[in-house]
């Protein structure tokens, strides 16, 4: 061993908690509601990682006509299936959810500018 390994001590990982705990839980236990920029003012809201015993077609239905916007569902390879509604909509979104009893306010993770 050389003088340099003897006075370095063991490195200190501070993402070493956080690491364990993706390990652990994984993504799919979170909701995540992202804001996505499209051209100039107009923006799309985004969610993903509902249960799949949901029916997302009834939860977009309920969406779109208490919040007054158009959306879609979109079957994507990696995340399966999104709920994509026009607008801003994170904040009614997570209200929403949690108010129908569909996902505890702890299992939302809200992304965006």
């Amino acid at each position: 061993m050389s003088e340099l390994d003897l006075q370095v001590p063991n490195a200190f990982d501070p993402f070493a908690e956080a690491n364990a705990e993706n390990s652990c839980a994984g993504s799919k236990d979170y909701v995540h509601i992202r804001v996505q920029q499209r051209n100039g003012r107009k923006s799309l809201t985004t969610v993903q990682g509902l249960n799949k015993e949901f029916s997302y077609n009834r939860i977009l239905k309920d969406l779109k006509q208490k919040f007054c916007c158009n959306g879609t569902v979109v079957q994507d390879p990696e995340l399966g299936q999104v709920i994509q509604l026009q607008g801003d909509q994170r904040k009614n979104v997570s209200t929403f959810l949690t108010e129908n009893g569909i996902v505890k306010k702890e299992h939302i993770k809200i992304h965006g500018f």
